[in-house]
């Protein structure tokens, strides 16, 4: 029997810290969106689906959704098998979802099931009582998979990139596995460089000033490390063998606000 999961990229910065419900209701028709698969732990993609968007005109705008794996899966570029192109993306209030390949597709305008409180995690923890996005929708890709298409292994890694083009270049300009990591733990000015960055250089990079951040919050050494640690690489882990529900994997109305206040307070 063929076993399906659903993937999903939505609440991705199209222009660096720019929050998504200040956002238009089409997706870029200059970007490149991506779901990566990691299936052997290099923190590498290992299988890719990308999609790209026409020019939206009279309220409609449709995408092309492409496969890629090896090499192929790790280009700029969207390559690889073409899953299904010209789907009408959704704008209104009903979700149709289309036969791409072995897969089902769904792309629109969709409202993100869980509450934030943004302006009270803004200005030091005086919760509002307010959510942030309970009469604003988010941009998303929904995507059912064959799980033979994720790679042999139960457990896989995922993370997903938005990357525009500029001067005839792809610049990656917005990444993220784990829920809300960048636009909670890094300051402003390490946004951007953060979300042009890859996964396999995240130890590297963030481990000393993340503990540094959680050692401020008041955590010990020691533990603000391992703490740290948890959530580096940025890479959504999921084990196919087990209930989907943060952290392994995402599930739509996992709390993952109160998850990501709960890291920065310990």
């Amino acid at each position: 029997m063929t076993r399906y999961r659903t993937l999903k990229v939505d609440d991705l910065e199209i222009l660096s810290a720019t929050p998504p419900f200040l956002m238009s209701a089409e997706l870029h028709p200059d970007a490149v969106y991506r779901i990566n698969i990691d299936n052997d732990g290099d923190n590498q993609a290992d299988a890719a689906f990308s999609f790209v968007f026409t020019d939206a005109g009279d309220g409609r705008q449709t995408a092309t959704a492409y496969y890629a794996t090896g090499a192929d899966a790790r280009r700029a570029e969207p390559t690889g098998e073409v899953l299904a192109s010209a789907v009408p993306v959704g704008f209104d209030a009903s979700a149709r979802p289309v036969e791409a390949g072995r897969c089902r597709l769904f792309t629109g305008v969709r409202s993100d099931p869980f509450f934030a409180d943004t302006e009270g995690a803004l200005h030091g923890f005086a919760w509002t009582g307010e959510d942030a996005f309970g009469d604003k929708d988010v941009q998303c890709i929904a995507l059912e998979v064959p799980d033979d298409m994720l790679g042999p292994d139960s457990a896989i890694q995922l993370w997903a990139t938005v990357s525009v083009r500029r001067d005839g270049a792809l610049v990656q300009v917005d990444r993220g596995g784990h829920p809300t990591i960048n636009p909670f733990i890094n300051p402003d000015y390490a946004k951007d460089a953060y979300n042009a960055g890859q996964p396999a250089d995240d130890v590297a990079t963030y481990l000393v000033p993340w503990t540094k951040i959680l050692e401020g919050n008041g955590c010990p050494p020691a533990e603000a490390s391992a703490t740290a640690a948890t959530v580096l690489p940025d890479v959504l882990r999921y084990d196919r063998d087990r209930p989907a529900v943060h952290p392994n994997g995402r599930g739509l109305t996992d709390d993952v606000f109160i998850a990501r206040m709960s890291f920065l307070t310990n």
